[in-house]
């Protein structure tokens, strides 16, 4: 007569046990948590990817299609430099996206040289200084890339030389003011997306591990 009771005393034991257990590894989560921008995210675990003589990279399909000649590029990064990674590199081009972005709204641009080439940085310092000419300032608050895309990859063996091209879909508010304060572009309550195609370029196998943005495409 006892022993069901008993026997189920002991199974009702062990659950109890399990529930605590499972609650102190996974812990407890109420509610959804509402994803962040990219660039508001605590950055992703790096993951060295791991590749099978004759099976397509992982770390590479992810962004181009494979068997493309810019998979072959990246490949032919990955030789070259073997601490190169695709996912690392998408992830740095999305923080210079946000750095460098900022650095030519603002005006800012001392922060930014050592990312640029000289004839971008030029560029920049040019249209600055008509900006400032004309009185003019950009009030601007950057809200967070929505898309990173690998457009393009090459690579030059002779000389080691890698350029990627990304097309970045970005998310910011920008209000032009003169010289009296009043706005006379845009609107500084109200997110407006903008399309940016950059190239970065590094010699890869160098001490150098940054990349150097040398064009721009709207």
């Amino acid at each position: 007569m006892e022993s069901p009771l008993i026997e189920l005393l002991v199974l009702a034991g062990i659950a109890v046990f399990l529930i605590l257990r499972l609650k102190s590894v996974l812990g407890t989560r109420e509610g959804f948590e509402k994803p962040s921008l990219a660039n508001n995210e605590a950055p992703a675990p790096q993951r060295k990817f791991e590749v099978i003589e004759g099976s397509p990279d992982d770390d590479i399909v992810a962004y181009v299609d494979e068997g493309s000649p810019q998979a072959q590029a990246l490949s032919d990064m990955k030789r070259a430099d073997s601490s190169f990674q695709v996912a690392e590199f998408v992830q740095g081009a999305r923080g210079a996206y946000e750095m460098i972005l900022m650095g030519f709204e603002t005006g800012e641009l001392d922060g930014i040289q050592p990312f640029i080439s000289e004839e971008i940085f030029q560029s920049f310092v040019d249209a600055v200084s008509a900006r400032e000419d004309q009185g003019l300032t950009i009030e601007a608050e950057f809200i967070g890339v929505r898309e990173t895309t690998i457009v393009d990859a090459t690579f030059d063996a002779a000389t080691s030389t890698a350029e990627v091209t990304v097309r970045f879909v970005g998310e910011l508010t920008s209000a032009v003011r003169n010289r009296a304060g009043e706005i006379v572009e845009g609107d500084p309550k109200a997110v407006k997306r903008q399309k940016d195609t950059w190239t970065f370029s590094r010699q890869m196998g160098t001490g150098d591990p940054n990349w150097l943005l040398v064009a721009t495409d709207a």
